[in-house]
């Protein structure tokens, strides 16, 4: 058999193995009824249904009418910008949550397939002062603005 879409190629098995996680993760839970569910129901059942709809884009991109090569694995994105976030969790507590928010968007930017300064310079201040006024004002998270020497 020859893959015809490699988009719902890959979008079949990422459906699948997040369907399937969910329910296997889901195990360890009761499950309850139908009319009393317990905290296994709802991840046992969506996660079924999102490997049902996995199964069938998986299927269908053998049927396609599309031939198309199925592209090579991107590997630098999904480093970079998974990079990103445990770079900001790390961050987080030293220096502050603005320096460790432009971190993220930096890192995470390098992961596109354009980085322009100017674009993650006006995002960056942008995402800095939604995370400030939302977390720091508006939650009232204790998080530390600036890192602890100038705090």
């Amino acid at each position: 058999m020859r893959i015809k879409n490699a988009k719902d190629f890959w979008a079949g098995l990422m459906f699948i193995a997040f369907g399937l996680g969910f329910a296997i993760g889901a195990r360890n839970y009761a499950m309850g009824t139908a009319v009393r569910m317990g905290p296994a129901y709802f991840p046992t059942m969506l996660g079924g249904v999102l490997a049902v709809l996995g199964l069938v884009i998986f299927v269908r991109s053998f049927a396609s009418r599309f031939e198309l090569r199925v592209p090579a694995f991107a590997f630098r994105p999904l480093l970079l910008i998974g990079g990103a976030i445990v770079l900001f969790g790390l961050l987080l507590q030293p220096l502050g949550l603005v320096l460790a928010t432009v971190a993220l968007i930096v890192v995470g930017a390098y992961g596109g397939h354009e980085f322009r300064w100017k674009e993650v310079v006006i995002l960056s201040v942008i995402m800095v002062a939604v995370a400030v006024g939302v977390f720091y004002y508006g939650l009232g998270l204790p998080f530390n603005i600036w890192p602890e020497a100038l705090s």
